[in-house]
């Protein structure tokens, strides 16, 4: 185990609130999966992708706290774990509470992250969350990060060619690989 899973699995453990059993089996695994991820695209990433700031991302991966990227000062990442699909939970598998409030950002983890065997899917969504974490709200841009760092590490990335024309990213300054 890698000295940054290490302090993620330890981070994890001393989150308040932090769902016990199954979620967080799951979300461990879901951090795992992204980090690997991360690690293996880091050494072609320089230090800005798709305008996401690279050392804030893998600090915000990594320790769950971040300088940088869209919000001045230090920055604390949470994780929040939703029992039901009320409010946003209706319609989405994750979602980031921005701009920070006292310092905070919170990923709010609804039902749908916790689909059974959609393991792949959650490291995808923790991927792309990690950039409104650090970047703020551009989805496109989420999803060119995203797709890029899966690309650099496996050599493909999950199509999500649907989602990126119904948020017209067509016409933007993101690309997919």
């Amino acid at each position: 185990m890698s000295p940054w899973r290490l302090i993620v699995a330890l981070c994890l453990c001393s989150v308040p609130g932090m769902a016990r059993g199954d979620e967080q089996i799951m979300l461990t695994r879901a951090l795992d999966g992204a980090i690997t991820q991360f690690e293996a695209a880091r050494p072609r990433l320089g230090q800005s992708l798709s305008g996401v700031d690279i050392g804030a991302y893998g600090d915000a991966l990594y320790r769950h706290r971040f300088a940088g990227g869209a919000w001045p000062g230090q920055t604390a990442l949470t994780f929040d774990i939703r029992p039901d699909n009320s409010g946003s939970c209706n319609r989405f598998a994750a979602f980031v509470r921005i701009p920070p409030q006292d310092g905070v950002v919170a990923l709010v983890l609804c039902p749908e992250f916790f689909s059974a065997g959609a393991d792949s899917l959650r490291q995808l969504t923790i991927l792309h969350e990690m950039v409104h974490v650090v970047a703020g709200r551009d989805e496109c841009q989420a999803m060119a990060f995203a797709a890029r760092i899966e690309q650099m590490a496996g050599g493909d990335y999950t199509p999500v060619d649907s989602y990126w024309q119904a948020q017209n990213c067509s016409g933007g300054p993101y690309r997919l690989p």
